[in-house]
């Protein structure tokens, strides 16, 4: 059975051989080759080698095109601060929403021509192209909210979601429509689902309301466009107390990659017994907590999720969030080695 066979089970709440595997392996995957972070952000080629060859070495079960949450935003002109050992980030000094009224300015564009939205397309059919006949290929893509306040900045954008809603909905509007033209185009590619992050929807963030009225006709758009050809959504939120509910009835989605618990639910056996036939459970070892936990601590912690999940299908062991980018390869072996061995049905 491979990957492509045994995830399409796990997404149809069925038992496979085994449970899949895929803890977060993204920019941590630059070290495979030898090469830093800018390096790896800026070449696609590289980053898709990468990708390519940890896939294939550490027998992963998924592969997500995860690269920074700045890709969409630097195509309306945000400056970008690079490093070597961390993600791309806004310069802070520097947003393209200076003002209130700057957020009228931002207006649709052509993703297929933009620098950085273009070059993610091409990520994702080298991606498709190389292992999707094996391996399922998921593109990722940060919701409109997100996008706005990378453009903004988020205490400024929380300000005007209370004082200025009308303009921060315009913006949203206008980053919505680029992002169906970019969804189409990643899909063209070849790849199974699209991966939105929905960040403002967890209760450490908006309230679900607010979420809701900002974002979720904008996510249930995109969503629906997604379905409609074919492929599959999934979401991924990291936030504390996530909004599985608003999200379920706003984009259906086959799966939620998450870290924390629901707003609804207050512990992991909650959430399988509440979500566990209505999404498949992706997750949810704790990124931070692996950097300072022994190799027996992140055996035990991943075989105790593993009971949680695994019944009946419907659940691919992760971490919640990315795995840290200069954690090394060591404790994600473990986590894959024990998901192997202790997942098998």
């Amino acid at each position: 059975m491979n990957s492509l066979e045994r995830v399409s089970l796990a997404l149809q709440h069925k038992e496979a051989d085994r449970i899949p595997v895929y803890p977060l392996l993204n920019s941590v995957s630059r070290d495979i080759i030898g090469i830093d972070y800018e390096k790896w952000t800026k070449n696609t080629e590289l980053c898709a080698e990468s990708i390519i060859k940890t896939t294939e070495e550490l027998g992963l079960d998924v592969i997500c095109s995860l690269v920074d949450l700045s890709v969409e935003a630097a195509d309306w002109g945000q400056d970008l601060l690079y490093f070597e050992d961390d993600a791309a980030c806004p310069d802070h000094n520097n947003r393209v929403i200076k003002s209130v009224e700057d957020y009228r300015k931002i207006k649709q564009i052509n993703p297929r021509e933009t620098p950085r939205m273009s070059e993610h397309i091409k990520l994702c059919d080298l991606l498709v192209k190389a292992k999707g006949n094996e391996v399922p290929v998921v593109a990722f893509v940060f919701g409109p909210l997100g996008i706005a306040s990378m453009l903004r900045g988020q205490s400024e954008m929380f300000m005007d979601l209370i004082l200025e809603p009308e303009a921060v909905k315009e913006c949203v509007a206008e980053i919505t429509k680029t992002l169906i033209e970019y969804c189409k185009a990643l899909m063209e590619t070849g790849v199974h689902a699209i991966m939105f992050d929905t960040l403002f929807a967890s209760q450490s963030i908006l309230s679900k309301q607010m979420w809701d009225d900002f974002e979720g006709e904008a996510m249930e758009e995109l969503a629906k466009l997604v379905h409609d050809e074919g492929r599959m959504v999934m979401i991924h939120n990291c936030g504390d107390g996530i909004y599985f509910d608003a999200q379920i009835n706003r984009m259906k989605p086959e799966a939620i990659s998450f870290l924390h618990t629901p707003d609804d639910c207050i512990s992991y056996e909650e959430t399988k017994e509440k979500y566990g036939d209505k999404t498949t459970l992706i997750g949810c070892l704790d990124p931070g907590w692996l950097v300072s936990a022994s190799l027996n601590e992140v055996v035990e912690e991943t075989k105790k999720q593993i009971d949680v999940f695994k019944k009946d299908g419907g659940f691919i062991l992760s971490t919640g969030c990315e795995y840290p980018s200069t954690l090394g390869f060591e404790k994600a072996k473990v986590i894959i080695n024990t998901g192997l061995e202790y997942g098998k049905y």
